[in-house]
């Protein structure tokens, strides 16, 4: 029987300071769950003699990572260090050498997911990975778990709390995207470079781990068609309100039979949605299920302690795993082969925002295009702008991508339209 388990830390800025708190501090929470002391042994650091908020009760730092991946005491190795790779190297190695790993590192696992969890598998060794979506929620469980036995149909995802929380202060302060996005950068929401959170892609590589997860068919980073939310003016979310919408930057990975897509857009969801309701830097995942029906999981989407509290979850399960000998056994390898969906066989409602000519005959040029496209209308909102101008804002019934795209291209050579402002996706008006 194991008298104390021995974990190597990788990492320790923002989480990797909270993993060593809560193991410190909830050590009879934790011998209660696993029956038996755990305690980091070493941490890798790039700088030994930093000053750092954070008592160490004892353990030694290094600069060397073979000191951690390589040591025979050590049981389960957390990399929470970042960069893709390095961290991947480091992880491989682990797994080599007969160690567990827990990672919170979304890249690396929408890039190199499958591969390491076949490398895990090979030398049966544990790869959790929960912290790397959604921070806190326990999304990634309850979808092998929880949700084992149901199968999912549809996931709608807030994942990134930067444009969430951009989103939110525009709609509810009528601000303009350049003024929040400096002030979340000043509260620390946005990296001073904040590109991978607002142009999509931090939310693509992780919508990339869920579609995995809850289709059990391989996602790959590619297969996710992105968009940010950089060029979303406060005329967008006016008239979104009017029509009965709040906009979120959505992660979606949809099934249809044997097919799927996945996406991350700026989205317009209906105001008496759940999601319509997620605020400022929080995140939630909305899951449609055949048995359970609607879920949804919310909470903090990142933060030193709730991405903490997850990376040390993940370590209880490697633990009971090591109690129960059947490490190795619970990698979830994806079933199905990848199948994604057509433009033909990608069907969705839009919102459309259009400058025309305020002269007769614009409607019925617009709504003659939108007929010959296949593509009928729901909702349409005028309003006159100078210069003989009108904005003209429209939500279409569902459409093909096929068909919407080619409207939008003929949109622009016709007399009457001075210019498309703005499209964007609109999902759940399904909603119960």
């Amino acid at each position: 029987m194991v008298q104390t388990i021995s974990v190597g830390l990788l990492g320790l800025g923002t989480v990797g300071t909270g993993v060593v708190e809560i193991i410190d501090n909830h050590q009879d929470k934790l011998m209660h769950q696993v029956g038996c002391p755990v305690k980091i042994k070493k941490i890798l650091v790039n700088d030994l003699n930093k000053k750092r908020d954070v008592y160490l009760n004892g353990t030694r730092l290094t600069k060397e990572a073979d000191e951690i991946l390589t040591d025979p005491d050590i049981d389960v190795v957390i990399e929470v260090m970042g960069g893709v790779d390095l961290a991947r190297d480091y992880i491989e190695k682990a797994l080599a050498n007969k160690k567990h790993v827990v990672t919170a590192n979304k890249d690396v696992m929408a890039l190199y997911g499958s591969e390491l969890l076949q490398i895990a598998s090979e030398n049966q060794c544990d790869l959790f990975y929960e912290a790397s979506v959604a921070g806190g929620i326990p999304i990634l469980r309850s979808l092998v778990e929880g949700l084992a036995s149901d199968r999912i149909t549809k996931m709608l995802g807030i994942v990134n709390g930067t444009t969430n929380y951009i989103l939110t202060k525009m709609s509810e302060e009528g601000r303009n995207y350049e003024d929040v996005l400096k002030e979340a950068q000043e509260l620390g929401f946005a990296e001073a470079d904040p590109t991978a959170d607002v142009e999509g892609l931090d939310a693509a590589r992780k919508i990339a781990i869920l579609g995995t997860l809850g289709f059990s068919m391989k996602i790959d980073l590619d297969d996710v068609a992105v968009a940010g939310i950089s060029n979303i003016s406060k005329e967008d979310l006016d008239y979104g309100k009017q029509l009965g919408y709040t906009m979120k930057l959505i992660g979606l990975a949809d099934r249809t039979g044997n097919k799927v897509e996945v996406s991350v857009q700026p989205t317009l969801v209906p105001q008496a949605h759940p999601l319509a309701a997620v605020n400022n830097e929080f995140n939630a995942v909305y899951v449609y299920g055949e048995a359970v029906g609607e879920t949804m999981f919310y909470g903090p989407g990142a933060g030193k302690l709730p991405t903490a509290t997850a990376v040390v979850s993940d370590l209880v399960e490697v633990v009971k795993n090591m109690r129960l000998g059947v490490n190795g056994n619970s990698a979830a390898i994806p079933q199905f082969g990848k199948n994604l969906k057509s433009n033909d066989e990608v069907t969705a409602k839009y919102f459309l925002r259009i400058h025309a000519k305020d002269v007769p005959g614009t409607f019925a040029a617009l709504t003659t295009l939108f007929s010959e496209q296949n593509v009928s209308l729901e909702k349409i909102l005028q309003l006159p702008l100078t210069g003989n101008l009108a904005e003209i804002i429209i939500v279409t019934h569902a459409a093909t991508k096929r068909d919407y795209e080619a409207t939008l291209m003929k949109l622009n050579d016709l007399d009457v339209v001075k210019e498309v402002k703005s499209s964007y996706r609109v999902e759940g008006d399904d909603v119960r």
